[in-house]
């Protein structure tokens, strides 16, 4: 899910906590189910985007030092206005990005922070191995038109943002020790900035950045923009990797699109893909992989409210290619602990469905033929999966 597309959600109940069931998320309650590990093992992370996953002092900090006023001047407070307590209209959803956006958007310091912190979170959450993507030009205060959260124009271009994340994610991996490498995400409603974006990949695709993305409101489709099917068309000549968000809260006719025309190679979320089920069919003997974001599906009602009736359960049943990731936590108050609890709890995940799906993300990842063989290698070492011959 990204910022600029969230679709008005409704009430929702599901089993996770009774403050769930009457459409309440407690801060503190949330964090109670983010902590419960119920697999401690490394994990890989495929579905996690950059500016929904700041940390909330981060975002104190610089704004001091920018001397911008905030609605809170503690964490905590601040917290307040950021987290989505309880499923959101798009007006009441994207005043959260409001908050906060305008604050680490156009500022160097800020954007090498937030990528070198966004590791050391992961680091922590066990990941060994994550994938974050995000919008340049949302980040950026010139060379985009128009100047996204309402700043005046300044000297940080997409281009520049693209370096100062790299940066950041390089030095998180030295210090923290896991892999982190970068997608770079075009606008559905922006399609003028999509060559933009294929052409950073492109510029970028030896310094950290994997692959491209296009994300936002789902009734955009191609036709109408073809300026995103251009990028992808050019993505795909030069050997860019490709995903897609696509059947979050839009048809399966989106995934068909995003499979057909924009020749992607893993789909965000994919949800609605079950409501057409000869092209579900069709994508699981291509073994397509599924980005889901259980957490981020139930406060966004991209699902059904029942969180023992998720469309992953289907995955897990079929033995689908999919992997387990987080979405957007700052905005969710979630971990990547807190997907994988849910899981557990209640669709009936079990710690070898835990390997399996993360051996499928590290197949399904962006890495080179050469780092992905090391990826499971690791994988398979630490799930007790490497067979010893004796002499």
């Amino acid at each position: 899910m990204y910022v600029i597309v969230r679709l008005a959600a409704t009430g929702f109940c599901t089993p996770v906590v009774s403050s769930l069931c009457t459409g309440r998320l407690s801060l503190s309650t949330m964090a109670e189910h983010s902590e419960q590990i119920v697999f401690d093992k490394p994990k890989v992370e495929l579905h996690v985007h950059l500016d929904g996953a700041i940390r909330v002092q981060t975002i104190l900090d610089v704004a001091k030092r920018r001397n911008i006023t905030l609605p809170a001047d503690t964490a905590s407070e601040m917290a307040q206005h950021i987290v989505v307590h309880q499923p959101a209209t798009l007006t009441e959803f994207l005043d959260k990005f409001s908050k906060y956006m305008h604050v680490v958007a156009g500022d160097r310091e800020a954007i090498k922070r937030i990528a070198y912190e966004f590791v050391e979170d992961k680091a922590k959450e066990g990941v060994i191995y994550v994938e974050v993507r995000y919008s340049p030009h949302l980040l950026a205060n010139t060379e985009v038109d128009p100047i996204p959260w309402n700043q005046e124009e300044g000297d940080v271009s997409p281009d520049d943002v693209v370096h100062l994340v790299n940066q950041g994610l390089s030095e998180g991996e030295r210090a923290f020790k896991i892999k982190a490498r970068s997608i770079l995400c075009c606008m559905r409603h922006m399609p003028s900035w999509s060559m933009d974006v294929v052409e950073l990949c492109k510029k970028y695709s030896q310094e950290g950045v994997v692959a491209i993305d296009l994300a936002g409101d789902e009734s955009r489709n191609c036709e109408a923009n073809p300026g995103h099917r251009m990028a992808y068309e050019e993505a795909l000549h030069c050997g860019i990797h490709r995903t897609v968000h696509a059947g979050e809260v839009g048809p399966a006719s989106v995934v068909k699109e995003a499979v057909e025309v924009l020749k992607a190679e893993r789909i965000g979320h994919g949800y609605r893909t079950l409501e057409d089920q000869t092209l579900y069919k069709k994508l699981l003997a291509l073994k397509m992989h599924f980005e889901v974001c259980p957490v981020s599906s139930k406060l966004t009602s991209a699902c059904n409210a029942d969180f023992t009736k998720h469309p992953v359960i289907t995955l897990m049943k079929d033995k689908a290619n999919y992997s387990l990731n987080t979405d957007d936590p700052l905005i969710f108050n979630s971990t990547l602990h807190l997907d994988y609890s849910i899981a557990q709890k209640y669709m009936g995940f079990t710690e070898e469905e835990f390997k399996r799906l993360n051996i499928c993300a590290a197949k399904s990842s962006f890495l080179p033929e050469d780092e992905k063989k090391e990826l499971l290698h690791t994988l398979y070492e630490a799930y007790g999966m490497i067979k010893t011959t004796a002499f």
